[in-house]
Parts: C-alpha cells; sequence; structure tokens
C-alpha cells in the first residue's frame, strides 16, 4: 500500500543524505497541495538546510541528481523552495494494488486485544446512548482486527449491582409479583423493566426507608442466595436477551458475556484483593469518613493531584466491594494476572459464550490478552483511571500501560428529532426545550424505538422512490439503509464531541451520512453489472493493470486510486489514536471522488476500449475496470460489514 512506497523512498533518500552530507535523517513525507505538483514530496531539503548551510533549492538538486528510485518512480523535481516532488508510474502502481494486500506483522498476530463494549445494566432496555458505544466498539473491533491482531470481544454485564436490585425490589415489592409471574410477562420485557426502574425510584422517595429493601437485595444477590438473587436472575437473563437483540439489528456482536455474579461467586475479587493487600496498595481506614473501610491511597500520584479527597474506597464498611473493586480484579483476569478463571457455556447459541460457575470442560481460552481497551463513556475517566493505577501498585506496569479506556462523549437529540420523537417540554413562556435525558425518570430514547423510527423514514423514503418494490426487499432495504445510516452518525464525529442525533441528517441520501455511502456501492455495483452484461471483462490482473498506458489515468481517477491506497494508512492512524471519525471522513472522500469521476466520465457508453484519453479528459472502460476492482476489493477486505 502507499505506506510501504513511502517507507522504501524514506529510506532511500535517508541513505542519499548519508551519502552527500554524512547526516542521519529521518525524511518526512508530504502530499503536494496539487496533482500537477506529483504523488509525494519530502521537504528534507529545507529541513537540513540550517545544518548544511546551503540553500534548500540547491540541497534538492544534490539529493535529487543521484538518488536511486525504485521503477514505480516516473520522476523526481525539484519544486518551490527545495522540495523534491514525486511522481509516480500511475499504471506501475496500480499493478502492485491489485496484488494481495501484505501479511500483518508476526508480532501483532500474536497479540491478543480485549475489547470490552456494550455494558448495559441489565434492568432495563438500552437507549440512544448505548447505541454510540455499541457503535464505537464494534467498529474498533473491525480496526484492529483489519490491522491483524487476535481480537476477543467482552460485554460485561453487571448482575448484581444498584440498577438490577432496584427492579427487582419492584417487582417483589412494589407489585408483589412472584417468579412465575414475572417468568410470563410478555415482550418487550425491557420495557416494562424501563417504566418500573422509574416508579421504584419515585416510591423510594416517598419512604426513604424502603431503600434497606437495596441494600438486602444487593446482599442476597452478591451472595446468589434466595428468593431476591433468583429474581435477580430471571430478570437480567430476559434483559440482556433484549439487550443482544437490540445489537443484532445494528449488525454488533460479541465474543464473550462476562457476568460480575460469576467473577463474586468465583472470588476473583477475594484473590485481588489479597494482591492489593500484600502489596500494601489498600489499607484499613480506623477513623474518618471511611472508618471500617478499605481503601487506595491515590493522593502520591500526579494523575490525582488536587483531588479533595484522594482516597477510594475499595471495600465498604459494611464488606460489599465497590464497582472499582471489581473492576480492578477484572482488569487483572484479562491480563491472565489472577491464578482463578471462570467456567464456560454457550449463551443461547453455539457462537456466544457466557461466564458461569459450572460450565462445559472444553471451550476457548479467554482472557489472556496483551492490550485491554475498554469502551465507556468519558463520565468513567476517573474510575478507568483508578482501575490503572490498581495495576501499577501492584507491580504490573506493562499491562497498565496497555489498559487504555476509549472515552466518548454522550448522545443527545437535535430539537427536530426530539419534537418528532416527542422529547420536548413546554416552558412557562410557552417556549419548547429538548427534555433531559433521567433514567431514573424513565426519560430517554429508547434504541429499538430509534432503530424503529429510522427504519419507518428509510421505508417511506425508499417506497415513494421505487413503487413496484415488493414488501419484504422494502423492509430489508429500509433496515439496511437504516442501520448505516445510525452507524455512520454515531462514528463520524469526534469521540470528543457531544453529538446531537438527528434523524433527517442521518438519513440524507445526498450528504455526509450512511445512506450516501451504501448508494455510491450500489452504483459501482450497477456499473459491474451493466458491463457484464455487455460482455465485457470486469477484472484486470496486476499484470494487465501495470500495463495500461499512461493516458488511461486521467486525474481524478488516479486521485481516487491514491485515496485507495490510504486506506491501511488511515485504519492504521485510526487504531492508534482511537478517533475512528478518521475512517468515516476517508469513506466519505472515497464517495465523493467516485461519484465525481461517474458524473464527469462517459464510463458506460465508451465502446471501444482501446480509445485513449483525449482533451476534455475521459476514463476509458479499461481504466474503470481497473480502478473498480481495485477500489471494491480492498475497501471490502478492510470494512467487510462496517
Amino acid at each position: 500500500m502507499l505506506s510501504a512506497y513511502k517507507q522504501e523512498l524514506a529510506s532511500l533518500l535517508s541513505r542519499r543524505i548519508r551519502e552527500v552530507y554524512d547526516l542521519e535523517h529521518e525524511p518526512a513525507i508530504e502530499v503536494p497541495p496539487r496533482r500537477e505538483l506529483g504523488d509525494l514530496a519530502f521537504p528534507a531539503p529545507l529541513h537540513l538546510a540550517r545544518e548544511v548551510k546551503k540553500n534548500p533549492r540547491a540541497i534538492a538538486e544534490e539529493l535529487a541528481g543521484g538518488l536511486e528510485t525504485p521503477p514505480w518512480v516516473s520522476e523526481i523535481r525539484v519544486e518551490g523552495a527545495g522540495y523534491l516532488n514525486i511522481f509516480l508510474d500511475r499504471s506501475a502502481v496500480a499493478g502492485r494494488l491489485l496484488g494481495e494486500p501484505p501479511s500483518p506483522p508476526a508480532e501483532r498476530r500474536a497479540t491478543k486485544v480485549i475489547i470490552e463494549h456494550t455494558n448495559i445494566n441489565p434492568n432495563k432496555a438500552a437507549h440512544i446512548g448505548h447505541l454510540r458505544n455499541a457503535t464505537l466498539g464494534d467498529v474498533l473491533v473491525r480496526v484492529n482486527r483489519a490491522l491483524g491482531f487476535t481480537v476477543e470481544v467482552q460485554n460485561y454485564i453487571d448482575d448484581t449491582g444498584v440498577q438490577l436490585a432496584d427492579v427487582v425490589v419492584g417487582f417483589l415489592d412494589l407489585r408483589g409479583m412472584g417468579l412465575e409471574e414475572v417468568a410470563e410477562l410478555p415482550e418487550p420485557f425491557d420495557y416494562i423493566c424501563w417504566d418500573l426502574y422509574s416508579e421504584v425510584g419515585q416510591w423510594y422517595e416517598e419512604d426513604a426507608s424502603r431503600q434497606d429493601l437495596r441494600r438486602q437485595t444487593l446482599h442476597a444477590m452478591e451472595r446468589s442466595e434466595g428468593l431476591r438473587a433468583e429474581m435477580g436472575r430471571l430478570v437480567s437473563r430476559r434483559v440482556v436477551a433484549r439487550h443482544l437483540a437490540t445489537m443484532a439489528r445494528i449488525d454488533v456482536d460479541y465474543d464473550l458475556l462476562t457476568h460480575e455474579g460469576a467473577i463474586l461467586a468465583l472470588d476473583f475479587f477475594a484473590e485481588a484483593f489479597e494482591q492489593l493487600k500484600d502489596s500494601g496498595a489498600v489499607r484499613l481506614e480506623a477513623e474518618g469518613k471511611n472508618a471500617g473501610c478499605w481503601v487506595m491511597p491515590l493522593a502520591g500520584s500526579e494523575e490525582f493531584a488536587g483531588l479533595e479527597d484522594p482516597d477510594k474506597v475499595i471495600v465498604r464498611s459494611d464488606g460489599t466491594v465497590t464497582y472499582v473493586g471489581k473492576d480492578i480484579a477484572y482488569q487483572l483476569w484479562k491480563f491472565g494476572l489472577l491464578e482463578k478463571d471462570f467456567e464456560y457455556r454457550f449463551w443461547e447459541t453455539e457462537d456466544l459464550w457466557e461466564t458461569t460457575i459450572d460450565g462445559v470442560e472444553e471451550h476457548p481460552l479467554f482472557g489472556h490478552g496483551q492490550r485491554a481497551i475498554n469502551v465507556i463513556d468519558a463520565r468513567q475517566s476517573y474510575l478507568q483511571k483508578i482501575v490503572r493505577a490498581g495495576l501499577e501498585a501492584l507491580g504490573y506496569i506493562a499491562e497498565a500501560a496497555e489498559s487504555i479506556h476509549f472515552a466518548y462523549e454522550m448522545v443527545s437529540l437535535s430539537p427536530a428529532t426530539a419534537q418528532q420523537l416527542g422529547y420536548l417540554d413546554e416552558t412557562a413562556d410557552g417556549e419548547t426545550r429538548s427534555l433531559e435525558m433521567s433514567g431514573r425518570k424513565g426519560i430517554g430514547v429508547k434504541a429499538d424505538d430509534l432503530i424503529d423510527q429510522l427504519e419507518a423514514k428509510s421505508r417511506d423514503e425508499i417506497s415513494s422512490r421505487n413503487r413496484d418494490l415488493d414488501e419484504t426487499e422494502l423492509d430489508t432495504l429500509a433496515h439496511q439503509i437504516a442501520v448505516a445510516a445510525l452507524r455512520f452518525f454515531m462514528v463520524k464525529a469526534t469521540t470528543t464531541r457531544v453529538i446531537a442525533f438527528d434523524l433527517d441528517e442521518a438519513l440524507n441520501f445526498e450528504g455526509d451520512s450512511g445512506p450516501y455511502l451504501q448508494y455510491s456501492m450500489v452504483r459501482a455495483r450497477n456499473i459491474q453489472r451493466k458491463l457484464e452484461g455487455a460482455g465485457l471483462e470486469t477484472e484486470v490482473s496486476p499484470d494487465e493493470a501495470a500495463a495500461l498506458p499512461a493516458e488511461v489515468w486521467a486525474d481524478d481517477l488516479w486521485d481516487l486510486n491514491l485515496s485507495v491506497a490510504q486506506i491501511p494508512e488511515r485504519v492504521e492512524v485510526a487504531g492508534k489514536s482511537l478517533e475512528l471519525s478518521l475512517l468515516a471522513r476517508h469513506a466519505l472522500d472515497l464517495a465523493q471522488k467516485f461519484h465525481a469521476i461517474y458524473h464527469r466520465h462517459p464510463i458506460l457508453q465508451e465502446t471501444d476500449d482501446a480509445v485513449p484519453v483525449s482533451p476534455p479528459p475521459r476514463s476509458s472502460c479499461v481504466g474503470w475496470i481497473a480502478w473498480q476492482r481495485s477500489w471494491v476489493c480492498h475497501y471490502q477486505r478492510g470494512c467487510s460489514r462496517g
């Protein structure tokens, strides 16, 4: 790919600099602002001018004079103040692009990356924020797999937490329902729990003493004993089944469901706690507000400097373990740093596993990763830092460095979408405003409701353009467009921005959207079908592409090929920086360049493949086919489902 060409050229130029000036220099590479200036540019002469004490342009002339170039470079020119500009042999490079992509380095194939995402409390339906988490996590999984890493996808299920306890209290104590009654409640069960969770919050406000029932339920679920624990397991499994179905609608799946209950039942935290005590990472407080608690002192760390209370409670005075305590144990297990392991069994199908305390004998090796990436919203940054600090305190410095928090900001609704979905409130002066989302108050955009709205609007749009489609095909297309609209919208903005989801913007067929990318692929495939229908060859071998005459490559067609060649680089940068919006922008750039070529050149009207390019520039069918195969094949290899 283009990165390999850059590395080879940089190495050759570095060697030339040593020969001429006896200096070590790592040349930077730029892309010229205009195509007539070349494909790549080295500003090395400008960087060397002060040390060499020569005019940059004179340095460029000296370096260019004896610079060895590969056969796929057609020309080197000195441009501007002293740039070395490289012109590539377009046919030769196109031929290489059509070859098999290079295999990932062996060390990558041997590196296991554990990516944890989605992680919805199993107490109610998924909401719009969970869709951003799952989409970002899923795209990150695909990026790491495209880069050659072994990836394990985990979804953490907090089946012993406060939120689930409140729903258990709601069924048992507020509504007086038994296990059989709850088991027979109709779907969507997670919607029932959504309303119940809000009711319980109001019930607590009426009488604060009722929160003793929450504490009783928490203890029962942590010990996995009694009716309350059994109700918790029933509610959790039914809600998780609904969450998995919701995420499957947007093409998100997992390898392992990790249950917090199994972490507690198998005493993962007990072992982690012993490690923390033995290392001095935690201490028992004898007085003050944390008396009787085990805390992790963080005052000595620069990362936590300035905090009013730098000590983090790991075990409360009543013996219950805090979230961060369980998270530290879980993170240790991910790296294979505990002597314990889960038992495992299939969830409901043989392509998804879950942790348990009494599983099957044969199962894949889970955990034991070399890197762990936790996709959790930015509000949890403090707790993620504490997890990392816990590993450091235990002496696991390398593992702490590979404990990565992929943070992102939240999702709101645009005013127009809030109005469409009924999430607008009227103020005293008659103005409308978006309602503040609150799970406790039962105010929020359920994920399935949003997907339903996207599918309905997509269906209306398609049916208005294609009135002869049958119902099945219409539903399939509406679903595909809705998924693309949602996924692209969640990824296209930088993760440091709070995004306002807008239905109309997401479904815009002609703008910055997923449907626009889909339209590009449909158009490309239609062209290929028409070529096949005309009896024309639709594939070009690398040797055939390399032998194409230079006039085939109009500048715009060549620009598109270079953009294709940059895909691996963009994937690499996105994976390292965790800025997945780079991929969305590059995909959009590819689509725009393709549509520009389609409108500018009569691709299907040319009947003679031998007709050369003549002013105004015009692509031949052969040139089109070479591009068609390179773009579609390479793009689909890297982004097969994303």
